[in-house]
């Protein structure tokens, strides 16, 4: 019996004891090729002995201090470090708990900065549907799948939304891409204009969808044109690349594949890779210039940020992944695993779509290919095929809600930074048969 509120209060999940590169092994001894990273968390795989010897040595030395009173060295190295490899003027680091936590700091910096620079009157924030930002109120609120929103919307702060950006789903068939793309783009306008522009703090995005939808990027010159609206009428781009950045994609930060530079950037799971509890923001120079300029503070902050062994963890897992170049290695692994997912799963008759970037991959199901028809989501599709997977050995993300938060199926696949072409080829050759298995009793 655990007294444990665990994520479902009808079962127990099975117990960890011990986990070592890209695998994780239960009570029973039983070994799970680990191809979602928990949700796309561990970048390095499992007891790295260079992010766990950092960890030993910043606990004998010091574990916390409180931020009223002190900085710590090893917070200020990954601020260094993060800031060093960010693309453009996002020059300044804010260290929290995790991902949800990162979006809320998000939100509240961009809010101050407006009021700091003389426009207290733009409140409101747009996203996207069926998109995902964390489990707080104001990131819950900020986040498009109605699932997740449903019983708690009373609470939640109203927020302007616009289209998900998925063109698979959402590209008419009398579209090119780049009108599909420029429909997109003036849907926003439109939204920013009848909103009214003075009103608007920031739009809010993942620049690679990831646990609603499943691995969808954007479309060529979709950021770019988001970017350009957001300096014409003043708004904040604010890019969540919580779970799609950090190195996830083949490029440090998502973005910098589309050719962007947000003003603010939320990151979390990649950056500690899962050994300690800790996200953060990117803000570009002329916010905090504004705050520096202002009232001098950021009203803001949690009992443990910049915690200084947390940072120990991400300062170790970013260092071996610039020194060992573990983002070269994604883009060689990605486009392998990209290649045997579309020539294997993308046979079969129940695969819709398979996409993503780099080492972050999403296959869609259907019943019917031609119509993209999903499947009844009281058959619970997603769930086999997760429960299945794990009979196997194999731990992947299928997550239902695919299209709108009720209907659709995909698979998430996320592995460590360090998977080798054999394990991939496990994953894609145990999805083959579990996909075959669970679509055929349907």
């Amino acid at each position: 019996m655990s007294r444990i509120i665990h994520r479902s209060l009808r079962s127990v999940p099975a117990v960890a004891t011990r986990a070592h590169g890209a695998y994780i092994f239960d009570a029973q001894g039983k070994q799970y090729l680990d191809a979602c990273g928990g949700a796309a968390v561990s970048c390095l795989g499992h007891a790295h002995p260079d992010v766990l010897a950092a960890m030993h040595r910043q606990i004998d030395q010091l574990a916390y201090a409180h931020t009223s009173f002190f900085t710590s060295d090893t917070v200020e190295q990954l601020a260094e470090q993060l800031t060093r490899t960010a693309p453009g003027d996002l020059n300044y680091a804010y260290f929290v708990s995790g991902g949800s936590e990162a979006v809320e700091t998000a939100l509240k910096l961009a809010r101050q900065y407006f009021v700091e620079i003389g426009q207290p009157a733009r409140t409101r924030f747009i996203a996207r549907k069926q998109s995902y930002h964390g489990n707080t109120l104001g990131a819950l609120a900020v986040g498009g799948n109605e699932w997740r929103r449903r019983q708690f919307a009373p609470l939640l702060i109203d927020v302007i939304r616009v289209s998900a950006c998925n063109e698979y789903r959402d590209r008419r068939a009398d579209e090119t891409q780049q009108q599909y793309t420029q429909r997109l783009l003036s849907e926003l306008e439109q939204a920013i204009i009848d909103a009214g522009p003075e009103t608007i703090i920031g739009f809010c995005a993942e620049t690679v969808v990831g646990a609603t939808s499943g691995a969808t990027p954007p479309t060529p010159g979709y950021l770019l044109g988001v970017r350009r609206l957001c300096d014409k009428y003043g708004i904040l781009f604010i890019a969540d690349e919580v779970m799609c950045g950090m190195g996830r994609t083949g490029t440090l930060h998502a973005f910098e594949q589309d050719g962007v530079v947000p003003d603010l950037v939320t990151i979390a799971k990649g950056l500690g890779g899962g050994y300690q509890p800790i996200g953060a923001v990117l803000a570009s120079e002329k916010i905090v210039s504004a705050l520096q300029a202002g009232s001098g503070l950021f009203q803001h902050g949690h009992t443990y940020i910049c915690h200084a062994t947390a940072a120990a963890a991400a300062l170790a897992v970013q260092q071996v992944i610039e020194r060992d170049h573990l983002l070269e290695a994604v883009q060689q692994q990605g486009a392998y695993l990209h290649k045997a997912l579309r020539d294997v799963l993308g046979e079969l008759p129940h695969v819709g779509d398979t996409r993503g970037r780099g080492l972050f991959a999403g296959v869609e199901l259907v019943r019917d290919k031609a119509t993209k028809t999903p499947f009844d989501p009281a058959l619970k599709l997603h769930a086999a095929i997760k429960a299945n997977c794990m009979a196997r050995g194999l731990l992947v993300y299928p997550m239902g809600g695919t299209l709108d938060g009720h209907y659709g199926d995909h698979i998430l696949i996320a592995p460590p930074f360090i998977v080798t072409p054999q394990q991939l080829d496990f994953v894609v050759d145990t999805l083959n048969t579990v996909i075959r298995e669970e679509t055929g009793k349907l």
